[in-house]
C-alpha cells in the first residue's frame, strides 16, 4: 500500500494503529509501574479502530456521530497514555512519540469528521 492510500484507508489506519500499540506493549517491561499504564494504552489505542468499525455500520448519522466522536476521545486518551510511558520507560522514547504523533492525527481525523456532519 502505498503512502497515499495509507492516509485515507482510515480503517486500516486505525488497525495498524492498534497493532502497532500491541507490539509496542508487549516489548516495554512489564513491572509494578508499567503494568496499569500499558493495559490502558491497549485499551484506548486498539478501541480506536473497533470503534470506527462501529461508525461504518451506524444505523444513523446520530450514531455514526457518536461513534467518531469516541473514535476520537479514544485517541485523545492514547495520547495520554503515551505520554505517561515517556516518564515511565524513557528507554522507549523515540517509539512512544512516533505512536504519539500517530494518535494526534487520529485525533485531528476525527474531530475533523465530527464536527462535518450533521446532527
Amino acid at each position: 500500500m502505498d503512502q497515499a492510500s495509507k492516509k485515507f484507508d482510515l480503517e486500516e489506519r486505525t488497525a495498524r494503529f492498534g497493532e502497532e500499540i500491541i507490539k509496542f506493549c508487549k516489548k516495554a517491561p512489564h513491572n509494578q509501574l508499567n503494568q496499569p499504564i500499558l493495559h490502558q494504552l491497549i485499551r484506548s489505542g486498539t478501541s480506536i479502530g473497533a470503534n470506527y468499525m462501529e461508525a461504518n455500520g451506524a444505523s444513523s448519522k446520530k450514531d455514526f456521530r457518536n461513534k467518531i466522536f469516541i473514535c476520537k476521545k479514544e485517541a485523545q486518551e492514547t495520547k495520554h497514555w503515551l505520554r505517561m510511558t515517556l516518564v515511565s520507560m524513557p528507554d522507549f522514547r523515540d517509539e512512544a512519540k512516533k505512536l504519539w504523533q500517530e494518535s494526534h492525527e487520529l485525533t485531528l481525523i476525527f474531530q475533523k469528521i465530527s464536527s462535518s456532519v450533521d446532527a
